[in-house]
């Protein structure tokens, strides 16, 4: 299978808040730029791997509107099936991300 390796740390090392009108490099922005190619069709079924390390960490609004905001757009089982996170750094982040996604309203 396929995969596809996003670093958040390419996006930016100050992550910032949930939609674009509240500043740059919003969890919106990165949804939007980075992750939502991979799912606009229906026949893209590979493997996502989100590197989460480097940054100066992460807002909780962030998180959910990256990762929840997919989910809400896309359904909580694709993007669980797709998606995998890394984090050396914080081994909690890919589980409280998970929580997110799992909890969005939605699909």
């Amino acid at each position: 299978m396929e995969t596809v390796s996003i670093h958040v740390l390419k996006f930016t090392d100050t992550p910032g808040a949930r939609y674009r009108k509240d500043g740059p490099f919003s969890g919106e922005e990165f949804r939007e730029k980075y992750l939502e190619l991979h799912f606009k069709k229906p026949e893209y079924d590979y493997k996502i791997v989100v590197y989460l390390d480097g940054t100066e960490g992460f807002a909780t609004s962030f998180l959910e509107e990256a990762f929840g905001g997919l989910a809400r757009k896309y359904s909580v089982e694709r993007v669980l099936r797709r998606l995998e996170f890394v984090s050396n750094e914080d081994p909690l982040l890919p589980k409280e991300i998970i929580k997110y996604v799992k909890e969005c309203k939605g699909k």
